[in-house]
């Protein structure tokens, strides 16, 4: 489902992605790990088509991320480490998601209220001030919702208390079945029953990839 071929990216003169070729199939539950700078990052924004390669290519279910953008996102669930600045209310949101994504407003509540997401006595409150457990929460329903081919969580639990990590991991386990689905991760423990492959990056490169 995902083709990385040869792939560099560079800023200035650091290399971040030294001609890294790997691939992600249908059913591949990846905890994909490495030190910090290792290039995970910028692996992940290269597989939503935020950065244009130097050289080599990626191809989500066929189609380049950078010149079909829209159609490979249209396949992709997505959980930053760190949320983004949304000035929407919750309800907002919700609504945005549901029309531009065609995802069932229900599906979002559900998944809210399996996480402990208290949805409606904060419906109208801005996204950009919640706490950061709260945003990281309706982030994870919306990406469960969205029922994509490919999920991609960047450190998703950092902002979780360990209830709410113990909710998500089991969501997942519960929506992962037919899916490719990509833990960027500094707590091998915690995943470790929930992936089959274990990818460690260094210096811009893929240095194991292990099948569990």
């Amino acid at each position: 489902m995902i083709k990385i071929n040869n792939l560099t990216k560079k800023f200035g003169s650091h290399v971040s992605l030294d001609n890294v070729t790997c691939e992600f199939s249908k059913n591949d539950s990846v905890a994909l790990m490495g030190a910090n700078g290792a290039g995970k990052t910028t692996l992940i924004r290269s597989i939503l088509g935020y950065y244009h390669p130097d050289s080599g290519n990626v191809l989500v279910n066929g189609f380049c991320p950078i010149k079909e953008r829209v159609k490979v996102l249209q396949d992709i669930s997505f959980v930053p480490q760190l949320p983004p600045p949304i000035k929407l209310s919750i309800d907002e949101l919700m609504s945005y998601v549901v029309v531009s994504s065609d995802v069932d407003k229900e599906l979002i509540l559900h998944y809210a209220n399996e996480m402990k997401l208290n949805i409606k006595d904060n419906i109208n409150k801005s996204f950009f001030k919640l706490s950061g457990g709260m945003k990281q929460k309706l982030l994870i329903a919306i990406s469960l919702a969205k029922k994509s081919d490919i999920i991609i969580f960047d450190e998703p639990t950092a902002n979780l208390d360990p209830d709410a990590r113990d909710d998500f991991y089991r969501l997942v386990k519960l929506n992962s079945s037919e899916k490719t689905t990509l833990f960027v991760t500094h707590r091998l423990e915690e995943v470790k029953e929930l992936v089959n492959r274990q990818i460690y990056m260094d210096l811009g490169k893929v240095v194991s990839d292990e099948r569990v």
